[in-house]
């Protein structure tokens, strides 16, 4: 039982820093490792997308909005594109571009750290870095309650 105990003392700091968090390591548009932590001390909106996501093509207009509405009160909208061929993502963005922040993900090896289930999926992390809220897809139908929970979070 001691060895047990000692084993996940070991493997718990392994299994928290993998955890989905703002501490992962993603690129930016010239190819450059940049930290998720940057946004840290805001609310923040992960989305997780593709160039094939039909979903993502609804949920860019609705991200743009919100960025455009609540970016002053501390709102920051971060979508990492998972395209193997960043070309793909830059079609996708010429015909729906973002107002907000993207970031890149080709090796799917943050999106493995966040266990995604579908796409787009989407995480929410409070002002602590905190993650407190996820959605796997993009429900039209569901957009007052997906504002609501970034509006509760922005007024805390």
């Amino acid at each position: 039982m001691k060895m047990i105990i000692g084993i996940l003392l070991l493997i718990a700091p392994l299994i928290a820093s993998a955890a989905p968090s703002l501490n992962h390591l993603v690129e930016d548009v010239e190819g450059n490792k940049v930290s998720l932590s940057e946004f840290k001390g805001k609310v923040v909106y992960v989305d997780f997308w593709s160039s094939w996501c039909g979903p993502c093509r609804k949920s860019f207009p609705w991200m743009n909005q919100m960025h455009e509405q609540y970016q002053q009160q501390g709102l920051a909208v971060v979508a990492i594109n998972l395209d193997v061929e960043i070309e793909l993502a830059q079609v996708f963005l010429e015909q729906l571009p973002a107002q907000f922040t993207i970031r890149y993900d080709p090796e799917s090896e943050v999106a493995r750290l966040f266990g995604l289930k579908g796409m787009p999926s989407s995480f929410i992390f409070n002002r602590q870095g905190e993650l407190v809220q996820q959605h796997t897809g993009f429900n039209l139908e569901q957009t007052s309650q997906y504002e609501q929970e970034l509006v509760n979070l922005l007024e805390q």
